[in-house]
């Protein structure tokens, strides 16, 4: 199977998971949206576990490795304004379609984790390692190891207290008035 042909697979994956939930997923919608047989599927991947895993470690993940603004602040507001874009959006309503299948098929939670979460995770260590460094933040701060829940808490939060999405603007004043402080709270001084 050429790379060109796997992606058009994933992305009907995808398109398919945005417009309804994983238990909606069948094969048979897969290989018609994608012009493809349910053989050649399952000649590739052995279930619908499996090729909604593949897709979902297939999706390439925002550059966030290249973030560096030279403050935490301004990291922290990069992440923001970066989180609360489309990108964000998609990633919630993909992880929504999958929530409940993510506990009965440790595959897709795998693949959520790895595709998701551990670059965010990265680009958080990175970017707290980086305040530490230059002494924005105590190294010992409790607040560093709650910063990808308090940052993920209020972007899944948000849609169910207000019912309103969490755009750049909430997340950088919840940035200002809850992560900054929590953050700068420990600094030696």
């Amino acid at each position: 199977m050429t790379a060109d042909r796997e992606r058009d697979i994933f992305e009907a994956v995808l398109t398919l998971l945005r417009e309804g939930d994983y238990e909606a997923l069948t094969m048979d919608n897969v290989a018609t949206r994608a012009r493809a047989s349910k053989a050649t599927l399952y000649r590739r991947w052995q279930g619908k576990p499996q090729l909604v895993a593949a897709a979902l470690r297939h999706q390439t993940p925002d550059d966030s490795d290249s973030l560096d603004t030279g403050s935490l602040a301004g990291d922290l507001h990069e992440i923001a304004r970066r989180a609360g874009g489309a990108a964000l959006q998609d990633y919630l309503v993909l992880l929504r379609a999958l929530s409940r299948a993510m506990h009965a098929h440790p595959e897709l939670a795998d693949a959520v984790y790895e595709s998701r979460v551990e670059p965010e995770l990265r680009t958080m260590r990175a970017v707290v390692d980086r305040a530490v460094d230059r002494g924005e933040v105590a190294a010992m701060n409790p607040a560093l190891g709650f910063l990808a829940h308090l940052v993920s808490g209020a972007t899944l939060a948000r849609p169910v207290v207000e019912r309103a999405e969490a755009d750049p603007e909430f997340l950088s004043r919840y940035v200002d008035a809850v992560v900054l402080p929590a953050l700068l709270s420990g600094r030696e001084r």
